[in-house]
């Protein structure tokens, strides 16, 4: 048994002797309420209540019981929604269960901790409408929003992101980011929990709701989503408005369904190439402006590998439009190689007009990500650590417009999208290859968040997957084309190019910092209290 495995068994033996079994029930169950709350369930309404059993589990305990309440919930909630990493890293790293299993928990663990400390701080929160109305939704989003920037950044579904189909609600993003959605998420389970306090008479550390405290709550809490809704409905005519009146581009999209098993077998590298040009070609008649393909859907080195070049350089002139091309890429410098992960546009004459190196990596695909603690993955995954970092976020230059490319995880990080935005990107596209996770939850969890980065940014976003899901989001978040997974797929659509400058485009996560500042404030608040009272801090 290896010592990580052994440092596991030993906090799970902690936590079960730390808290009695109800306690170990409502922390367990708020965290796969919380993993069905996402896709592909279909059960995103139970977002507004899952951390329900998590509060009601750290009814009057101690701050190290609340902590530890919190990490059950993240530990069940993270390794059952990204259980698939189990089948990726056995089948693409080559690892056996328990190493595949260890490596999962361990991220899981890492996850939780954010949710243990929100469980933790917010065991203190008075009772009171002002305090659980927003200094615990502004909590939960400090979280998020430092899990999303500490160790290179994971943000992978924040709360927010479950409510990705939810239109009105979504528009807020626009201002607010995805924290504004998990905050009313938050807010919603907040209330929910002070309904409970009042009907089932329990205290909060010595404390009752009192019916006064709770329609206080829930109207300020009804006023808030009348006014979101509002806004929603408002906005959502004035981009449509915007859209209508904007320059429109054709795009087509393909979706090339490559086995992942053979993509890069040269044996199958003349078959799978002229599988995705004469898919491209098929979409000649509806007279595309631009064909985007997946990620690395040239598996060679474009413009390097001459013949392989020729045949796609023959197809683009073909089809008449111009291409933007997913395929690796390498550079030498005093005889040292980097390889990039790159997306090559093409015009339709066959002449590079721009190339984008992709800028953040994703873990275990492209790069290792704590080497030292996951010292027995290392140089294990396929393609790992082959890849370099792209120098600079920039945008494409094409013609009059320019485009905003990001490659595969890229899509899940705001910042990203938000950059090109405000380099005059007129339309996002994200190009993707999620072969690698099967028929899991994983394509349609990637899918969710990218939808997000339309609304936030008011930019339409056309995505280009090689076994799917590919699609087309509008500014206003509508999806259109969607692709089933592992099927072939040609779809062309006009999409239109808007000039807004939103909130958050402009201001970025001016939100988020807002709820950290909260968060701080009422840490040491609490802190100064406790000292100057003599009692035990808050925290």
């Amino acid at each position: 048994m290896s010592c990580d495995n052994r440092e596991l068994i030993k906090l799970k033996i902690i936590m079960i002797n730390t808290l009695n079994y109800k306690s170990l029930i409502g922390a367990f169950l708020s965290g796969i309420m919380l993993t069905c709350s996402f896709p592909e369930t279909g059960f995103d309404k139970m977002a507004w209540i899952a951390l329900l059993p998590l509060f009601i589990s750290t009814l009057n305990l101690s701050t190290k019981e609340s902590f530890f309440a919190g990490l059950i919930t993240g530990i069940v909630h993270y390794f059952t929604l990204l259980y698939w990493l189990l089948p990726f890293l056995q089948k693409f790293a080559y690892l056996h269960v328990i190493p595949a299993v260890s490596v999962l928990l361990l991220l899981s663990a890492y996850l939780a901790f954010y949710i243990a400390i929100f469980s933790l701080i917010s065991n203190r929160v008075p009772s009171s409408p002002f305090s659980f109305l927003i200094i615990m939704p502004a909590l939960w989003v400090s979280c998020e929003y430092l899990r999303t920037f500490l160790f290179s950044g994971f943000p992978w579904e924040l709360l927010g992101y479950s409510q990705y189909a939810r239109i009105y609600l979504i528009q807020i993003s626009d201002i607010t980011g995805t924290y504004g959605i998990s905050f009313l998420v938050v807010l919603a389970n907040a209330v929910f929990f002070q309904i409970f306090l009042f009907i089932s008479k329990n205290e909060w550390h010595g404390r009752r709701v009192n019916a006064l405290q709770l329609i206080s709550s829930v109207i300020l809490v009804g006023l808030f989503f009348s006014i979101i809704t509002f806004y929603g409905n408002k906005r959502l005519k004035y981009i449509d408005i915007q859209a209508y009146n904007s320059e429109k581009i054709n795009i087509a999209i393909v979706q090339g369904n490559i086995d992942q098993t053979k993509k890069w077998d040269p044996e199958f590298q003349y078959a799978t190439t002229k599988k995705i040009i004469d898919l491209s070609l098929s979409a000649k008649d509806k007279r595309p402006d631009l064909v985007v393909w997946p990620e690395t859907a040239a598996t060679f080195y474009f413009l390097y590998n001459q013949a392989m070049t020729g045949m796609v350089m023959n197809g683009i002139i073909k089809s008449g439009a111009d291409f933007l091309i997913g395929s690796p890429s390498f550079k030498t410098n005093n005889e040292q190689v980097k390889y990039y992960n790159s997306a090559f546009l093409v015009s339709k004459k066959g002449e590079l007009l721009d190339k984008y190196d992709k800028v953040h990596l994703i873990p275990f695909g492209e790069y290792v990500p704590l080497k030292k603690l996951l010292w027995f993955i290392e140089n294990i995954v396929e393609g790992s650590g082959d890849f370099s970092q792209g120098k600079t976020i920039d945008t494409l230059k094409w013609g009059d417009y320019k485009l905003g490319i990001q490659i595969c995880g890229e899509i899940i990080f705001p910042n990203l999208s938000r950059t090109m935005t405000n380099k005059k990107a007129g339309l996002l596209i994200n190009i993707t290859n999620d072969a690698w996770y099967g028929k899991t939850g994983a394509p349609y969890q990637h899918f969710s968040m990218a939808v997000l980065r339309a609304v936030e940014n008011r930019r339409s976003l056309i995505r280009s997957a090689n076994t799917g899901i590919s699609a087309f989001v509008d500014p206003a978040g509508r999806v259109f084309d969607r692709t089933p997974l592992y099927k072939e797929a040609v779809v062309t659509r006009s999409m239109p190019v808007l000039k807004t400058e939103t909130f958050y485009t402009k201001y970025g996560d001016l939100f988020a910092l807002t709820c950290l500042c909260v968060a701080i404030a009422f840490i040491f608040s609490g802190y100064i209290m406790g000292r100057t009272s003599n009692r035990k801090y808050y925290y």
